[in-house]
């Protein structure tokens, strides 16, 4: 009955005019039934010798047309009571009550029920669901990573306004994605199957209790409260105003997570809920934390807030240094191919774990024992869960491999062309990476600035990085002259090691986003093939430019025109908030490989947290096999790394070919053959 009221639910709100059609048809049923019924069994004088398909033809014949009547009664005089009787109530019920009155009545409820379900107003019936309060520019992606979960899933969305440009962005993305996925399964039938999504979008007040509860809120399996977009006004000047204003805080993101909680956290509401929030600033921070310490109910709601301008800072820093991050992530982030899983433990060494998981399983990393939520868990990268817990024969590697003990990263040159509302998030990166990895005297990092005077004087002109930050170029983008001579200026110096990082402003107005960067990256290019003319020698690859777009419709224009490295940064926020609310455990392992240690002690290499890492093999390996397995490579270099002169325990989860081809173990690791050459990358999770 659940099963069916759920179904009905859900096909009220999007196909409301088909269950009335429905209606209309099984209440005619049933009357014409029961009217043929008496026809044909009561024995009524004329009507004793009629068949069923008589009975039937009489009683339609008699409801659509009144004198019709005659192929029962030839003669009123001579007919039974009870069969004039039965006619005429057959006639008066069909041609007035129900083509009159009935279908009057139904006319008129049609509408008002097609108008009600489209408001809103109709409460669901669903459970096990994910809802979706407010939308902005990452929502679509949202629901669209849904796809690639292992179950069907149901989406359920309540904004202000918007339903139909909503439905339409919802159908466009899902309907790439599927396309995409197609073409791929037709030459890979290996490929996980997509799952179904079904979402339905409502219009309402998302701080109501009733419009909550209408979307049986207190049974959902997630709750995603997003931040308002900010590049819907026509008014430049009104655009920024708003802009500046969401830093300082985020009163309506506080105020519908308060609403949420109680909700949640009620004893009427399902158990283990997690509720994901969106949060921008330093003020709504607190208050979310604060909610958490008060409202956080064991076993039936968890609140897990995502600092997208954080989390999008340290990637954009960390996409700086270590470019081939970029291609890494956005599959470890996803539900696609290689990516992270966790299982609850009571183990609690991490060594003993991770040497037991690779002397039996060959299917996925063992990567780190930690906690999340008060209890501990065990962290793994695989293609699928199914691997976690097998016991297999794993062969033993029959070589070694010697890892380089004083390796040490190479100073990094990075040249930032525009700005976000992230950059002091991305700064803060670059200063714990710096912390990390500098050496006495040895600076890790060089940094160069070039943006518009207003938002250098906003960073104090970045006074506080002065140690990395070693010039700052005022200059807007239609300034040609003094952004080319500064980038051109910054190649030059820098042969090698060197990244330019193209910002998009995501505080511009709809149509101006992405502008800026677009802008940049001609003037990136035209320098690039200027250097390639002016020497055939210079090498295009020694540079990485990584450029960030905000909106994914600009991603195919940045790639037609080059092969540079592309961040869709909304993008990546859409993966986390979908992996975290299916697995809540991973919040924290994320928080960890995201953050570089501040305070380092150097000495003991006692670090704090684990980061992913490409490290070059001719720098990093001093000896190694020209062919190997993968599971050969992953146990051989966790080997090595225990050694008493490095003490680093290292994990591989993939390398990089010389052709930047990224390749992420998975699968049966002794059947993935790996072939190194010096100038290939190795993808390690490491303590440094």
């Amino acid at each position: 009955m659940r099963r069916i009221m759920q179904w009905l639910s859900i096909n009220v709100a999007k196909r409301p005019a088909a269950v009335v059609l429905g209606s209309i048809l099984v209440f005619n049923a049933i009357f014409f039934a029961i009217s043929v019924f008496i026809l044909k069994n009561f024995n009524l004088k004329g009507t004793e010798n009629y068949g069923l398909f008589q009975a039937v033809y009489l009683t339609i014949t008699m409801i659509f047309d009144a004198g019709c009547i005659s192929y029962v009664i030839d003669d009123i005089g001579r007919a039974g009571v009870a069969t004039a009787i039965v006619c005429l109530l057959i006639i008066f019920i069909g041609m007035i009550t129900f083509t009159g009155a009935v279908i009057g009545y139904i006319t008129n409820y049609i509408s008002s029920f097609i108008e009600r379900a489209n408001s809103g107003y109709k409460k669901l019936r669903v459970s096990n669901h994910t809802v979706i309060l407010n939308w902005n520019s990452r929502a679509s992606e949202i629901v669209n990573d849904l796809l690639f979960c292992r179950e069907d899933q149901i989406v359920l969305i309540l904004v202000k306004s918007g339903k139909e440009r909503i439905e339409k962005e919802l159908n466009e993305r899902l309907s790439e994605t599927i396309a995409e996925y197609k073409a791929k399964r037709k030459n890979d039938k290996s490929i996980q199957k997509l799952c179904k999504v079904t979402f339905v979008v409502r219009e309402g007040d998302i701080f109501s209790f009733k419009q909550l509860r209408d979307v049986s809120l207190e049974y959902a399996k997630m709750i995603i409260i997003l931040g308002d977009d900010r590049n819907d006004k026509e008014c430049k000047y009104e655009q920024y105003s708003d802009a500046d204003q969401s830093e300082n805080g985020n009163t309506l993101t506080v105020k519908a997570l308060m609403q949420v909680a109680d909700i949640t956290g009620a004893d009427y509401s399902a158990d283990e809920q997690r509720i994901v929030v969106e949060i921008t600033d330093d003020w709504t921070d607190q208050l979310v934390n604060e909610i958490i310490s008060s409202k956080t109910v064991k076993g039936k709601c968890n609140i897990l807030p995502v600092r997208v301008n954080q989390v999008l800072g340290q990637l954009m820093s960390q996409f700086s240094i270590t470019p081939e991050l970029n291609t890494i992530y956005s599959e470890l982030f996803s539900n696609q191919g290689a990516t992270f899983y966790s299982r609850e433990t009571t183990e609690t060494n991490e060594k003993e774990f991770i040497e037991n998981c690779l002397k039996t399983n060959k299917h996925l990393i063992p990567l780190a024992v930690g906690e999340s939520s008060g209890k501990t868990y065990e962290y793994y990268a695989s293609n699928s869960s199914n691997y976690i817990g097998v016991h297999e024969n794993v062969r033993p590697s029959q070589c070694k491999i010697s890892i380089n003990k004083d390796y040490w990263l190479k100073k990094r040159h990075v040249i930032i062309l525009g700005h976000n509302s992230n950059i002091k998030y991305i700064m803060k990166g670059f200063q714990s990476f710096c912390k990390e990895w500098n050496r006495e005297n040895e600076p890790i990092l060089d940094i160069v600035i070039v943006d518009d005077k207003a938002n250098i004087e906003k960073m104090n002109r970045y006074e506080e990085y002065k140690p990395f930050v070693t010039r700052v170029v005022e200059s807007d983008v239609y300034d040609r002259k003094t952004v080319v001579e500064a980038i051109n200026r910054f190649v030059t110096e820098h042969v090698e090691d060197t990244s330019i990082l193209i910002l998009s402003d995501d505080k511009a107005v709809a149509e101006d986003i992405d502008a800026n960067a677009l802008a940049n990256l001609i003037y990136v290019q035209d320098i690039i093939n200027r250097k390639k003319a002016e020497d055939v020698n210079f090498k295009e690859d020694s540079i990485d430019v990584i450029v960030e777009l905000v909106d994914p419709k600009h991603h195919d224009i940045v790639n037609n025109y080059s092969g540079y490295n592309v961040v869709i940064s909304n993008r990546y926020i859409s993966k986390m908030i979908t992996q975290i609310g299916e697995k809540e455990s991973l919040f924290d392992f994320y928080q960890d490989i995201l953050s570089f240690d501040e305070d380092c002690d150097e000495e003991s290499k006692d670090y704090k947290s684990k980061e992913i890492y490409a490290k070059k093999v001719s720098e990093y390996l001093t000896d190694y096999p020209e062919t190997m397995t993968a599971s050969d490579l992953i146990r051989m270099v966790y080997e090595a790394s225990l050694s008493k002169d490095i003490s680093n325990p290292t994990l591989v989860l993939g390398y990089i070919s010389d052709e930047r081809n990224a390749v992420l173990f998975e699968d049966d690791q002794e059947k993935t053959e790996v072939r190194l050459s010096e100038n290939d990358k190795i993808i390690v999770y490491s303590a440094h």
